[in-house]
């Protein structure tokens, strides 16, 4: 069951909603006062710091090499 982080846009009192997601459609209709917390984030938690893709780091790699003066050895 998904959950739904909602702040009220008057009271900015927080909260998590875990219902299907036609339910929580209505319940939005149902209460115009309450929006989506997107300071809560979108999606899951990322743990620790995500590794680049090879194939992104080949590009980037190409990308240093034709424009040496740019600082772009983080993506290397």
């Amino acid at each position: 069951m998904p959950t739904y982080p909602v702040i009220n846009t008057k009271t900015e009192e927080k909260k998590e909603l875990s219902m299907s997601m036609k339910d929580y459609d209505q319940w939005r209709k149902d209460n115009p006062d309450w929006d989506k917390d997107w300071s809560a984030g979108v999606a899951g938690k990322t743990y620790g710091k995500p590794k680049m893709d090879d194939g992104f780091k080949e590009v980037m790699s190409k990308v240093q090499a034709a424009h040496p003066r740019s600082n772009l050895s983080r993506f290397t």
